[in-house]
């Protein structure tokens, strides 16, 4: 369900948006960023192409008009490692 809350949101509210950014890598989102961008509507995908096998289907990060990947920016928003004390 959750796939066709995003894409009635994303189409609604489409005529009030520059921009989205979408935080998937499923394939079957690339007709609803087809369909929002021929709204005028930018859209940047958030997935990684970084794992094996890659989250994201190469239609949608095609389609998007910028791809971000994951792992790039993972350190940005990541929480820290606890730093590992030797003193035993």
């Amino acid at each position: 369900n959750m796939d066709v809350e995003i894409a009635v949101d994303m189409l609604e509210l489409a005529p009030h948006l520059d921009h989205v950014v979408l935080f998937s890598g499923d394939g079957d989102f690339r007709r609803l960023v087809q369909s929002v961008q021929a709204k005028g509507v930018r859209v940047t995908v958030v997935s990684t192409t970084k794992s094996q096998p890659p989250q994201i289907s190469d239609e949608l990060r095609r389609q998007a008009d910028a791809f971000i990947d994951l792992s790039d920016i993972m350190a940005d928003f990541s929480k820290p490692k606890p730093a590992i004390s030797r003193d035993r």
